[in-house]
């Protein structure tokens, strides 16, 4: 059988094949976090509810925050991946097919940031991302500090997990501003 020569096209190709199939996984992974933390909250909530126990509202903080961040996470290389196929995949595979003219390639992974309403969309999302994963914790925080008859040891503890979850909504702000 005889080789065939891989053109660099074809590999340009493959290569936006490959991170695009990232991109989805990402994407399909990153949804059902959210999915994933309010019924983990929920959960959490209705299991101390059941209990009289607001000392278990101390499981949600770092839970919310490990979710939280492997959503941010994920949502960054979702854009980053964007960003690669329109500033650079895009340009090389345009210079190869119109051999050095002006050629667009995947018009989409630029067209659809081109929306009127993509802004209010980002908003909407992030006042979403931070009451997933900021305020419901913050919340249940400010239930078991109401609550008064914590030890020492379970008020450190809460103070700490409060500024983990500060730190999160300010990273969760901080990426929305850069998206």
């Amino acid at each position: 059988m005889p080789e065939q020569d891989v053109t660099v096209g074809q590999l340009l190709l493959a290569e936006y094949e490959t991170v695009k199939g990232e991109q989805r996984a990402r994407i399909g992974f990153r949804d059902n976090l959210l999915y994933v933390t309010l019924a983990v909250g929920a959960a959490v909530i209705a299991a101390a509810a059941q209990a009289k126990q607001p000392s278990m509202l101390l499981a949600l903080p770092p839970v919310c925050v490990v979710l939280g961040w492997t959503y941010l996470v994920n949502d960054e290389k979702i854009s980053a991946i964007g960003l690669y196929v329109r500033d650079d995949l895009g340009p090389r595979l345009a210079e190869l097919a119109a051999h050095g003219g002006r050629f667009a390639t995947f018009g989409w992974e630029a067209y659809h940031r081109t929306d009127t309403r993509r802004r209010s969309r980002k908003v909407i999302q992030t006042v979403i991302d931070l009451t997933a994963f900021c305020a419901v914790p913050l919340a249940a925080l400010v239930v078991f500090w109401s609550n008064g008859d914590a030890g020492g040891l379970l008020v450190a503890l809460s103070v700490l997990e409060a500024l983990a979850v500060v730190g999160l909504a300010s990273m969760v702000v901080w990426y929305a501003q850069g998206a």
